[in-house]
């Protein structure tokens, strides 16, 4: 079926959520990248640091949660297919200059369709464990900015947009 650039590629003719058949692609090396951030209070972001938090060690514990996450990804978001990743590396550093976590994840598999729902979700789900495990001391924390920041792969091809 060829593609149209005007259609939504998850709706069907007559306009019904549908999964897209990617039975006909050929399998290729894929990779994405996703960032964001949440923003906190510097007492907040020194607790995180310090290992002050009553509940753990956020920062290994919101890495684990972003992979767990990646590889979840399609039992979450009704429209992605399974996919056998063969790398997650989640990244989670403090910013003291903005009182932040920046939370970077990479997603790699080879297959026939692209990762980025993956790292999106790896970073999403990692900032909100953040937000989970810190929120007694911090209800102001803001998620922001969760991104795609790269991709490459597929008929595509490398899609950089920082």
């Amino acid at each position: 079926m060829a593609s149209d650039p005007k259609r939504l590629t998850h709706t069907d003719a007559a306009g019904r959520a549908r999964m897209v058949d990617i039975s006909s692609k050929a399998d290729t090396a894929r990779e994405a990248e996703a960032r964001g951030t949440v923003r906190m209070r510097p007492e907040t972001l020194a607790l995180i640091q310090s290992g002050g938090v009553e509940k753990g060690d956020v920062i290994a514990v919101a890495r684990i949660a972003g992979v767990m996450a990646a590889k979840r990804t399609h039992e979450l978001i009704p429209l992605c297919h399974p996919l056998l990743l063969t790398d997650i590396d989640v990244t989670i550093t403090p910013d003291e200059q903005e009182s932040a976590l920046q939370i970077s994840a990479t997603v790699r598999t080879t297959g026939k369709t692209g990762v980025e729902m993956e790292a999106l979700t790896a970073v999403a789900i990692a900032a909100l464990t953040v937000y989970d495990m810190c929120k007694a001391v911090d209800r102001g924390m803001r998620v922001e900015a969760v991104r795609l920041a790269r991709k490459s792969g597929g008929k595509s091809g490398d899609i950089v947009l920082e």
